[in-house]
């Protein structure tokens, strides 16, 4: 029978109300008092009757702190996180993601976010390479590709990454020029840093991977920002003066090729006028020499009045001396062909009436010197 049904047995905290309403609690705390007294030496009451008690709650004490210090070794490890374990301050396993349990005040466990994005940002003064001041900022990104490396092997591995950002920085751009830094080397420089950041970090083993290092504007420090823009403008001065000839040049190079080129193709042209001339000269000649040696006298006469004809076509006046005469015939062929011309000028036949008064005057000529009379000279 339950000892709370009527008519039931003994309170089972020692005392007994009847059966009617529930326990003294001030009772009930001053019975467990006792009782744990007597568990850890107190005196008093039955020593044979409280064993089996005191045995029942050690145990239930023991399991509670067992079942505690189990419960105290469960962890949860994020899909981002990675566990390093220490089992005595000796290294023990890499947990990755998920729920996990090791013995607690045993083992330790570490948790680190290997895929998070980290940034770090920087900025300094450095001298360059030819001398200079430059302030140059910058930011490294980077994340963890090594957890037991990042935890175990470097004591602070993110102190120990800004002094090797300032190491490889300051490096590198102590061997730069002003010009490369501020403005056309900046990717070139951010490179470089990013390898010897990267050889510095591998060297030490803090497991840090280098993803990429922006490097901002850099700019001269604000003493001598004023000497700086006076350098940037004759820089530009230089560039627009660059610009400047280079048009120029590219104005005038191809109108000199242009020229060369149609110089080059007169002289060709004149080439071939003068090859082709000489050519029919000389095919003229042979056809001469043909002609002449079939009928030389009437060859030569042809000659000898196409070269009058030549000769005459070029002079204004003509002197004839006549052998075994004391006169000399004047001729003045310009006066003759401007009276002939303005006599023309009613009709279309100029030319005609030249050559016509021309031809009478080498017949009268020939018509009184027939026999005897040679021409000695014509100027």
């Amino acid at each position: 029978m339950a000892w709370n049904e009527p008519g039931g047995g003994k309170d089972p905290w020692g005392g007994n109300n009847g059966g009617d309403g529930p326990p003294d609690l001030d009772e009930a705390l001053q019975k467990l008092r006792s009782r744990m007294d007597k568990i850890f030496g107190g005196s008093g009451g039955n020593s044979g009757g409280s064993s089996g008690s005191s045995k029942s709650l050690v145990s239930i004490i023991l399991i509670v702190l067992v079942l505690g210090w189990g419960m105290m070794g469960f962890y949860q490890v994020d899909e981002k996180e990675q566990a390093v374990v220490l089992r005595l301050g000796k290294y023990l396993d890499t947990v990755d993601a998920g729920l996990n349990w090791n013995p607690p005040l045993v083992d330790s466990v570490t948790k680190v976010r290997v895929t998070e994005e980290r940034q770090y940002s920087s900025r300094g003064h450095m001298l360059t390479e030819d001398e200079n001041i430059v302030e140059l900022p910058l930011t490294v990104q980077y994340n963890i590709s090594n957890v037991k490396d990042f935890v175990l092997n470097v004591k602070t591995p993110e102190v120990s990454l800004r002094q090797a950002t300032d190491s490889a920085l300051r490096h590198v751009v102590g061997s730069s020029k002003l010009d490369e830094v501020v403005s056309t080397g900046r990717l070139k420089i951010g490179d470089e840093v990013k390898l010897r950041l990267q050889t510095y970090l591998d060297n030490y083993g803090t497991g840090i991977h280098v993803r990429k290092i922006n490097i901002q504007e850099a700019k001269p420090p604000s003493e001598v920002k004023e000497a700086y823009d006076d350098v940037i403008k004759a820089r530009e001065d230089q560039e627009r003066l660059i610009n400047e000839a280079q048009a120029y040049s590219n104005g005038i190079i191809p109108e000199a090729r242009g020229k060369a080129q149609r110089m080059i193709e007169e002289s060709n042209a004149y080439k071939e006028q003068v090859v082709a001339e000489a050519e029919g000269e000389s095919k003229r000649f042979e056809s001469l020499l043909t002609e002449y040696q079939k009928a030389p006298e009437v060859t030569r006469q042809r000659l000898y009045l196409d070269a009058i004809q030549k000769v005459m076509s070029n002079s204004s006046k003509v002197l004839i001396d006549v052998e075994g005469g004391n006169n000399m015939l004047y001729l003045p062929l310009d006066k003759i062909v401007q009276s002939g011309a303005n006599r023309s000028q009613s009709s279309s036949s100029s030319d005609v009436d030249v050559n016509r008064i021309a031809d009478e005057v080498i017949n009268k000529l020939r018509r009184e010197n027939a026999p005897s009379t040679r021409s000695r000279g014509v100027r």
